[in-house]
């Protein structure tokens, strides 16, 4: 093991795991099945369906690797460990929604121009089978989601709770054309599964992709936490502080204060640590200590020292007062 003692830089999560196996292969049988189906049927929101199938696929193995390799232990090049895979994981399942969108709005556009017979009767059926499929593998998911935290376990529930409003959208596609012939519906139907991936899509990359740029996390507050590391006793101002994930549940803390010269510096880091940990939940923090006549920081430092000594002027002051 790799000299990392206060975070452990791996993921053992057997639940999503087992969930996740569990939902590639239901999810790739029905797949080909659906794919089998579109074509047989000539359904346009058959077919929408099964490519966003084929997404599922594609994203369920790309969660399957990102939980083995979440699992490596850090070493000398990857000194967070391989958690960070998880979230490039995700980010490029969001892609791939976004663009299996567009593709099936410009085909639904052509359909709409361009309207073609439809075996609606083995379009529903198929449909059908897939509408339970999808309710199955959605409340699996989320019983996961539920035990442990995981971006791409909450990115595949998005994709199945997207496949089981597809599967009723192509569902009711068949019953209008059925009553009323007009085989418009397949295209529009599938225009709207279109939408319904494209925000789900969107949705995925864009907390990805904050994670990516190390953004600080939606669930802080920058400016509380350091409020609170300030309340510390000894410490005198935080600056230069870094707040950012990792992987969904595993954050990073970095900042530097100056601090009392009175007080023991091992402890302050120690109560600061602590304050995190319980209040936050932030178990890997580094904290710089310096000193503001030693450690150069330009008119920042020259200010807080200013400042300090202004603060001690007023002390003597009041204290001389106090005494006449």
């Amino acid at each position: 093991m790799y000299d990392y003692h206060h975070l452990h830089h791996v993921k053992e999560q057997s639940t999503s795991k087992r969930t996740l196996w569990i939902t590639l292969m239901l999810t790739l049988f029905f797949t080909i099945v659906e794919i089998v189906g579109g074509i047989m049927s000539n359904s346009l929101a058959l077919l929408s369906d099964s490519a966003h199938m084929v997404s599922d696929v594609i994203a369920l193995g790309l969660s399957m690797t990102a939980i083995y390799l979440a699992t490596r232990e850090p070493n000398p090049q990857y000194t967070f460990g391989y958690l960070r895979f998880e979230i490039i994981a995700s980010f490029l399942n969001g892609l791939a929604l976004a663009i299996i969108a567009v593709g099936i709005f410009i085909e639904g556009i052509r359909r709409f121009l361009n309207p073609e017979p439809i075996d609606f009767k083995l379009m529903l059926i198929i449909a059908s089978i897939g509408f339970v499929v999808n309710l199955v593998l959605t409340l699996v998911l989320h019983h996961s989601v539920k035990e442990e935290e995981n971006l791409n376990v909450q990115s595949a529930l998005w994709h199945f709770i997207g496949d089981l409003l597809s599967s009723a959208g192509v569902i009711i596609s068949a019953i209008l054309i059925y009553f009323t012939g007009l085989l418009w519906f397949d295209p529009l139907i599938s225009m709207v599964i279109g939408g319904i991936i494209f925000i789900g899509g969107s949705k995925i990359i864009k907390e990805s992709y904050l994670i990516l740029m190390e953004s600080v996390p939606r669930k802080f507050n920058l400016e509380e936490i350091r409020k609170d590391i300030g309340l510390v006793e000894g410490v005198e101002d935080v600056h230069e502080m870094h707040l950012w994930a990792i992987s969904t549940d595993h954050y990073s803390l970095t900042a530097h204060v100056f601090i009392d010269d009175n007080i023991q510096p091992f402890c302050i880091i120690l109560a600061i640590n602590e304050t995190l940990k319980d209040k936050y939940g932030i178990s890997h923090s580094t904290i710089q200590m310096e000193h503001a006549g030693i450690h150069p920081h330009g008119e920042y430092g020259r200010e807080f020292l200013k400042h300090k000594e202004e603060q001690l002027q007023m002390e003597s002051d009041n204290k001389a007062q106090g005494q006449e």
